[in-house]
């Protein structure tokens, strides 16, 4: 019985934090849908993956050393990622911290009504 009703509040739970996640991506951010804050971050982060490659195939490729082309080709893959993500994080972050508010309100919510459920309150 117990584990039924803990199986049921993790599923609400979830459920909340997912509808959360939906509102905050159906209202966007500053006027501009979820969808066009992606692309346009994508965008704009290829511009610093594109540094990052650069910047890190040159040390690699001035080593006077034996199979410094897949080394230099591995460490620009590498710069490049990494890049491209600390970029793509920082340009969505105003769309990924409403997504986390809204999520933790629903979330907060149905906690709310599953506390009052276990405690309930007699006025009388």
């Amino acid at each position: 019985m117990k584990s039924d009703r803990s199986l049921n509040y993790g599923r609400k739970l979830i459920q909340a934090s997912a509808s959360g996640i939906r509102q905050a991506q159906q209202s966007g951010v500053e006027g501009h849908s979820a969808s066009t804050v992606w692309i346009d971050s994508a965008r704009d982060s290829l511009l610093l993956a594109a540094a990052c490659a650069c910047a890190t195939l040159l040390p690699s490729s001035l080593a006077r050393r034996h199979k410094r082309f897949g080394r230099a080709i591995t460490f620009g893959a590498v710069g490049s990622a990494l890049g491209f993500c600390a970029a793509f994080a920082w340009n969505t972050r105003k769309l990924t911290s409403s997504m986390a508010h809204s999520a933790y309100r629903e979330v907060q919510k149905v906690r709310d009504e599953h506390w009052l459920e276990v405690h309930p309150i007699d006025y009388a």
